[in-house]
């Protein structure tokens, strides 16, 4: 039998061998993947809920938390999702060690709320595919050579804080099915490079600083089914290429720019429309009779323009979400498509020149309203027999009409958070349930009595000539 003292082995060296024997047995993944993201979390600064509590030194790291690993055990994958509301958020800077993941072909680092650096790391990964860096605090540009990904089928860096253009280079990523550039700092044009991106179907550019026109382009975009533009500062009109999207777009929002010019005909040939949002704009005439044709559309805004009668009546199964406020309208009653509507959440008719007692109308569900917006208009009766129907209403607003009811009499469920019934004929005393609202305007009713303690500033409850009161003046003794 063999025995150690055959052998003049020193001790140490054979109990350093046994370790490294084991280290490699444990750890499994490449060592510059381990490296890289080993560098990775020592530029996280705070971590309160553990996200990476599993990456540790001469572990197998393709075990690790949200990473996955595929031929020869090279990582492929890093996905960290956080959720602030539970504190899942990760704090620090994003390493550019991640560089060492050679084969990395995806990568999601989403909700982090306090994840910082640059996209400049992306520019390591050559077989890179899925990019997901969203609602972190990214800063710095786009870089410019991100064209060179020509894998790329998903790019998004939504919700951060990029600035500068939006690099012409894109045109290059001819593979790219979504492209969610929105809710950062970016200026300059949309480039003309994006007419070779073929096989887009998401591309969103929301909530940035973007301006000029909106290239005529869609004609080689046939795969496009969401467009999202809205917050930016866009001037021209619709361009007319995007007729070309008809059979299959569903979300057109260009909202909060400064378009111009008539609704174009066309937009009532998108039949699958689900979604349109044309609001806080400068379009002007009337909006198109083939709206009509807008069968399955189940949110509709057309606010803040300067649009004039008539209003074409809607064929519509059940729309959701509908805002036609602040234009130059005369519907004198709420539309019997809308009132018929079994799903609807939002109703926002605001200075529509609605001539209505609030009491006679009986929309076919009230149970789903989250918000109803008549304010601006010559309302009459009562909003009581409507309100104390609603179960899961946010807001309710109906200031600027003649409403006349007795305000103890209306219900106020616990969900709703915003009331304005100011400059109305409201009268009675001021309920105490109010305190649950975070947003009140009873000025300028008939309301009396003493008001109960409140959190609310005395604008709140200011031309009423019968309060009294903290914040307003006190009541006077008998």
């Amino acid at each position: 039998m063999l025995s150690f003292s055959q052998f003049p082995i020193p001790l140490f060296f054979f109990l350093s061998i046994l370790l490294t024997l084991q280290h490699h047995c444990l750890a499994n993944c490449h060592v510059d993947d381990e490296a890289g993201l080993l560098g990775f979390k020592s530029g996280i600064k705070s971590d309160p809920s553990g996200l990476l509590s599993s990456w540790k030194a001469g572990t197998d790291c393709c075990k690790w938390s949200g990473i996955s690993c595929g031929e020869n055990n090279r990582v492929t994958g890093l996905s960290i999702g956080g959720q602030p509301d539970k504190n899942q958020i990760l704090s620090g800077t994003i390493s550019p060690s991640l560089s060492k993941l050679k084969m990395l072909t995806s990568i999601s680092l989403t909700n982090l709320k306090n994840l910082a650096g640059t996209p400049n790391f992306l520019l390591s990964f050559p077989n890179i595919q899925i990019v997901y860096l969203e609602n972190n605090k990214l800063s710095g540009q786009i870089p410019p050579k991100i064209g060179n990904l020509t894998q790329l089928f998903a790019l998004s860096f939504l919700g951060n804080k990029l600035t500068g253009p939006i690099p012409s280079s894109i045109g290059q990523l001819t593979q790219l099915s979504q492209l969610k550039l929105g809710d950062n700092l970016l200026t300059g044009t949309i480039p003309n490079t994006f007419n070779k991106l073929k096989s887009l179907s998401y591309l969103s550019l929301e909530k940035n600083q973007l301006s000029g026109s909106i290239p005529n382009f869609f004609n080689s975009l046939s795969n496009l089914r969401i467009l999202t533009l809205s917050h930016n500062k866009f001037t021209g009109n619709i361009p007319s290429s995007i007729a070309a999207l008809a059979p299959i777009l569903r979300f057109l929002e260009v909202g909060h720019n400064y378009l111009s010019g008539k609704i174009p005909d066309f937009l009532g040939k998108f039949r699958a429309l689900d979604t349109l949002d044309l609001s806080y704009n400068r379009f002007s005439g009337t909006v198109p009779k083939t709206f009509a044709n807008l069968t399955k559309i189940f949110n509709l805004d057309l606010s803040h323009n300067l649009l004039v009668d008539p209003f074409p009546t809607l064929f519509v199964k059940g729309i959701e979400s509908l805002d036609l406020s602040y234009n130059n309208f005369h519907l004198n009653t709420i539309p019997s498509w809308v009132t018929s509507s079994p799903i609807i959440y939002s109703l926002k008719l605001a200075k529509c020149g609605i001539k209505i007692k609030l009491d006679d109308w009986n929309p076919k569900t009230t149970y789903f309203y989250d918000y109803i917006d008549l304010s601006d208009n010559e309302i009459t009766g009562s909003p009581i027999g409507l309100l104390n129907k609603t179960d899961l209403l946010i807001g309710f607003y109906a200031a600027g009409n003649k409403l006349k009811f007795d305000l103890e009499k209306m219900k106020i469920v616990k969900t709703l958070k915003e009331l304005d019934l100011s400059r109305n004929m409201v009268y009675g005393k001021v309920p105490k349930e109010i305190n649950g609202l975070n947003k009140l305007n009873l000025s300028s009713n008939h309301l009396s009595g003493q008001l109960p303690p409140t959190k609310f500033k005395a604008n709140s409850f200011a031309g009423n000539k019968g309060l009294c009161g903290s914040p307003l003046p006190p009541c006077k003794k008998a």
